[in-house]
């Protein structure tokens, strides 16, 4: 049906390719490109059908351009760092290019998650007719949908939302994150925020715990952090009067993380090293385990979905809609762990729902914008089946 360019060989890009690759009837061609191509040429040895590989700097939209301008895709798919996502929005821009990522622009010098960046481009898309859809990952993305999926078939209000993540699982490491290192310490060492009675309320680092009993796995501590897909969505969920963003953390890895905090290792500004400027995370990501590599030894299971409460026809109703995926059996599928599987999957399917015109727009877009049940469909269809379960609170 259409050709992709897919931009990034990191674990998430490897689920990509490996689950486009699956649906050759939607993606008829595959493009590949990174910064090293060597990664693009060994995800290409591990699939059955023939895909084309590429070298390109995503920091450079001109480099972008000229790789679109080259294969003419309908789509890009943009798996690279977050800072490259406005690089990339450019290039698709100037091409007249569809576009999709998983995670919200970040500026380098600051670990900050807002989409004011990306927005700004609505009104440029918009006039070159072409779409935008970001967040295409699972938190983002699945939740964004979930929620969708709950506001249309079983609330008129929905009062209040807690997006919960659990990752259960054992990699056999001392300290490891499970996807890029850099990005995954930005996000949990910047302050929590959660949105309630119309204003956004600020709170320390990982200061707020709770016991949180995931379906299938059980209970778990779980912090309140800040995460992209509350600023979407409340706008757009009805009703609202808060929602929060929980993910659980285990004492091993909290104990290094605060470690490396003590030491400064976790810096996102330069410091002077033997006569050259270093950051020390992008250092300390050089010597941390890839998260593409987790895989071979990765046991147990995610739990990810969200806890809802809220009215429908006068009665209040309490629930859950989530997901458990294993981590041995996303190895076994396409040989990543399932952090990697469940942000993969979705950015599937996302470019599947606009490649197909199942989700059409000009413009920049949130997954929740659009109707969630072909999504909904596709994710018990390709690996991310999800459950409700009636009844599930989290209280205050």
């Amino acid at each position: 049906m259409a050709k992709v360019l897919i931009i990034g060989a990191g674990g998430v890009g490897n689920v990509v390719v490996k689950k486009c690759a699956q649906v050759p009837q939607v993606f008829s061609e595959i493009v590949l490109a990174s910064r090293t191509k060597a990664k693009c040429d060994k995800i290409a040895s591990e699939i059955s059908r023939p895909i084309v590989t590429e070298q390109v700097d995503a920091d450079d939209a001109k480099q972008v351009s000229s790789l679109i301008q080259k294969h003419q895709p309908k789509l890009v798919i943009n798996v690279a760092l977050p800072y490259q996502d406005l690089p990339i929005m450019e290039a698709c821009l100037a091409t007249r290019t569809h576009y999709l990522d998983t995670a919200n622009y970040e500026p380098k010098d600051e670990a900050k998650f807002e989409y004011k960046w990306q927005w700004a481009y609505h009104d440029r898309y918009a006039r070159a007719g072409i779409m935008a859809l970001l967040g295409s990952g699972f938190d983002p993305g699945v939740t964004n949908v979930f929620c969708a999926y709950a506001q249309k078939h079983f609330y008129d209000e929905i009062h209040y939302v807690d997006i919960v993540d659990c990752n259960a699982g054992e990699h056999g490491h001392p300290f490891a994150t499970n996807f890029n290192p850099e990005i995954n310490i930005r996000e949990i060492t910047q302050k929590g925020k959660y949105w309630e009675n119309g204003r956004w309320v600020e709170i320390e680092p990982m200061s707020v715990r709770k016991d949180i009993d995931y379906p299938e796995v059980g209970p778990r501590a779980s912090y309140l952090l800040y995460h992209e897909e509350l600023e979407s969505l409340v706008k757009h969920i009805r009703g609202l009067k808060r929602i929060r963003f929980w993910m659980t953390f285990g004492e091993q890895y909290l104990t290094h993380l605060r470690v490396l905090q003590n030491v400064g290792m976790t810096r996102i500004d330069p410091v002077e090293y033997e006569g050259h400027k270093i950051i020390p995370l992008q250092f300390l990501k050089a010597v941390l385990p890839d998260p593409g590599s987790l895989g071979v030894t990765y046991k147990g299971k995610t739990c990810i979905g969200c806890i809802f409460d809220g009215v429908k026809d006068g009665r209040r109703r309490q629930m859950m809609i989530y997901n458990v995926c294993d981590h041995a059996e996303c190895y076994r599928e396409v040989g990543a762990q399932a952090v990697s599987y469940t942000t993969g999957v979705p950015a599937m399917i996302g470019a599947k729902m606009m490649l197909e015109g199942k989700w059409k727009g000009a413009g920049v877009f949130n997954m929740e914008q659009f109707d969630p049940d072909p999504f909904m469909e596709d994710l018990n269809r390709y690996g991310l089946p999800w459950k409700v379960l009636d009844g599930k609170t989290l209280e205050c």
